[in-house]
């Protein structure tokens, strides 16, 4: 792989920008067409660990985003500098810039293709599917679409909605369903579009069925094409892919400790006596002294919430300390990354390694297994499961233009015109109705309406339609 070709500044259609570049990278631009667009917002009602909060301090979607974007950032900056000044790679500053905000914009729209309830709801999707794909229902109503002569469904289209993934939900969302104009939605450059591909193989690759990981659906397969020929990744990761996952993993892995000491269910004083301690002042003694020392001042200065600020000094450290591995192990593996060749992440490959481990065994005993977290989940599988009973069995069972007057025609005018308008596009035109739509394109209007819901959302309309609580 190339830099030239991974910076990659191309868009899809060719950008209209009115204003000048001045300081501004093609990568800038991305950030700021997405900042201000819906999907990003809905991200403030999406869970990161806890759902359905009601206080202001529990991170959400959002929240989580725009610390990955500032982990990101400074991590690709250092990468960008060592590429300047000693591998010679990039020729100037400007340059240079281009990694670090190309890193940026990424990590902000990470998780954007996420579904209601996390990553919970994206299982409860792909379990939905399984069922349904197996059912008598399903067989009775493919045999009625290829009576109609629609196609049977190939083994990708099936796979895209039974591995459901909000990774590629994410690629669908900025090349067609931010929809402002046409039918190219946001219009990200190429080399963002290639980064965020975590998983750069459709949903019928064998390494999908082996990883339960795709990058992108069967209605994005001329996307990749393209993507695979101008910034050559094919099967292979974009090497800022490998960055973005690492600022994703740093922020998790501390700031899900910090919500969980703030929400009760990490007791930290314990934790840090018995797990935490000892390993730093053997491992990092430095770091540790410092941690030492904050506690001390604590004491002293008589601060209200002592857990909290303990918790969130050791977050500072820690993620220091993760943060240089990170760039370290890029360095190190440099050339097989770039090659194609390396394999894991980042941070699983450094000198944090078992720093990761002690910290994902906190969140996974204290957090995720935390009943509040558990039943909360469990409300969000029965209100998707419920929701995707009724819009699939709406939507796949209307036969001509519908006028609200029956079951399904109303449900079907409660999906977001929006995702309905892109759904009728031919060519770049809304030409088609709703009874030309292919069986493949139907499942992708509600899977687009349903992942695109925020948790609280979901919820209110779940209620609706349930009769238990009145519009």
């Amino acid at each position: 792989m190339e830099w030239r070709k991974l910076l990659n500044s191309k868009r899809v259609r060719k950008s209209e920008s009115l204003y000048p570049k001045l300081h501004r990278n093609e990568f800038d631009k991305d950030y700021e067409r997405i900042v201000y667009s819906s999907s990003l917002r809905r991200l403030q009602d999406k869970a990161q660990v806890f759902p359905l909060q009601e206080n202001d301090f529990t991170r959400t979607r959002l929240t989580h985003s725009l610390e990955v974007a500032s982990l990101g950032r400074s991590i690709a900056w250092e990468i960008a500098v060592w590429l300047l000044d000693e591998k010679k790679v990039f020729k100037d500053f400007w340059k240079a810039k281009e990694l670090a905000s190309l890193v940026e914009v990424t990590c902000l729209v990470h998780d954007l293709g996420n579904p209601p309830f996390g990553h919970y709801g994206e299982d409860i999707i792909r379990n939905w599917f399984q069922n349904w794909f197996q059912s008598d229902t399903f067989k009775e109503i493919e045999k009625k679409y290829i009576e109609n002569g629609d196609i049977p469904l190939n083994e990708q289209q099936m796979n895209d909605f039974k591995l459901y993934e909000g990774n590629a939900q994410a690629i669908r969302i900025l090349s067609k369903l931010q929809f402002l104009n046409d039918q190219f939605g946001a219009n990200f450059t190429l080399g963002s579009l290639a980064t965020l591909m975590k998983y750069p193989w459709a949903s019928d690759h064998e390494l999908a069925i082996s990883k339960k990981k795709f990058g992108y659906f069967y209605s994005e397969r001329e996307l990749f094409d393209k993507l695979n020929k101008e910034v050559g990744i094919g099967e292979q990761r974009h090497p800022a892919t490998y960055l973005l996952e690492a600022a994703d993993d740093i922020a998790y892995l501390s700031a899900d400790i910090e919500d969980g000491v703030k929400k009760g269910s990490v007791p930290w004083d314990e934790i840090y006596a018995d797990t935490i301690k000892e390993f730093f002042k053997k491992n990092y003694p430095k770091q540790y002294e410092n941690l030492e020392t904050n506690k001390i001042k604590a004491l002293k200065n008589k601060v209200p919430d002592k857990k909290l600020v303990g918790v969130q000094n050791f977050k500072v450290v820690a993620q220091g300390i993760m943060i240089n591995a990170v760039v370290e192990s890029f360095k190190d593996n440099y050339d097989s990354i770039m090659e194609g060749t390396f394999e894991g992440d980042l941070l699983e490959k450094s000198s944090a390694k078992e720093l990761k481990r002690i910290l994902k065994n906190i969140s996974i005993e204290y957090c995720y297994k935390n009943s509040e977290v558990l039943t909360l989940e469990l409300v969000g599988d029965r209100v998707l499961t419920d929701l995707l009973n009724l819009f699939v069995n709406a939507v796949v069972n209307i036969d001509e233009k519908p006028k609200a007057k029956l079951r399904e025609e109303k449900i079907y005018h409660l999906i977001s015109a929006n995702f309905k308008h892109i759904q009728t596009l031919k060519d770049g035109v809304p030409t088609l109705e709703i009874d030309q739509l292919s069986l493949y394109m139907r499942l992708l209007l509600v899977t687009d309406f349903i992942s695109g819901m925020t948790d609280s959302y979901a919820v209110n309309l779940h209620q609706q339609l349930m009769g238990i609580k009145l519009p």
